[in-house]
C-alpha cells in the first residue's frame, strides 16, 4: 500500500521510530493508539513508500577510537555535472567520510569526516582527498564538540 499523504497516526509512528528505532511493534501500536497488526501494516507501508529508509544504531565514535571530527569544504576545478557526479562517486568509497553535501555558494561540497586522531586526518587529506580528481582546494575545520545531534527531521504531529 503506497502512501503519499500522512495522517496523524502515520506522523506519530514516524516520530516514535525516529526517536527509538528499537521500539517493539506492540509498544509502538500502544503509543499511537492502534492495535499491533494495523500498526505493522502502516510501518511496512511507510517503508515501501520511502518515508522510512532504514534503521541504524547510534554508535559512540569515541569508544571506537574516533576522536576527531572534521568538516572539510571542498572546491572543485570544474562544476560540470559529470565532474560533480564523479566526485560524489569517489567520495562515496571513502570510509572516513560519513556525510557529503553539495552546496551552492563559494565551496562545492562539505564533508563530515571522522578520524582516529589529527595525524590520521592529515594523512587522509594528503593522500586521498586532495589527490582526488578535480579537487582544487580543501579547507578543514576541526569540530571542538557537538552541542546537538538530532536524527531525521522535525515531524509536525497535528
Amino acid at each position: 500500500m503506497k502512501r503519499s499523504r500522512l495522517d496523524k497516526i502515520d506522523k506519530k509512528i514516524l516520530n516514535n521510530l525516529q526517536n527509538n528505532g528499537r521500539i517493539t511493534n506492540v509498544e509502538l501500536a500502544k503509543s499511537v493508539g492502534i492495535s499491533a497488526p494495523p500498526c505493522l501494516r502502516r510501518v511496512r507501508a511507510l517503508e515501501d513508500a520511502g518515508f522510512i529508509q532504514g534503521y541504524h544504531a547510534k554508535i559512540n565514535h569515541s569508544s571506537l577510537g574516533y576522536g576527531v571530527t572534521v568538516f572539510a569544504m571542498v572546491k572543485l576545478s570544474s562544476q560540470a555535472e559529470q565532474d560533480l557526479k564523479d566526485f560524489e562517486s569517489h567520495v562515496s568509497k571513502m570510509e572516513m567520510v560519513r556525510e557529503c553535501y553539495m552546496l551552492a555558494g563559494e565551496v562545492d561540497f562539505i564533508l563530515k569526516i571522522v578520524a582516529k586522531d589529527w595525524d590520521a586526518y592529515q594523512e587522509f587529506l594528503s593522500n586521498e582527498l586532495t589527490t582526488a580528481p578535480n579537487v582544487s582546494t580543501v579547507k578543514s575545520s576541526l569540530a571542538m564538540r557537538s552541542a546537538k545531534q538530532m536524527p531525521g527531521v522535525p515531524i509536525d504531529q497535528s
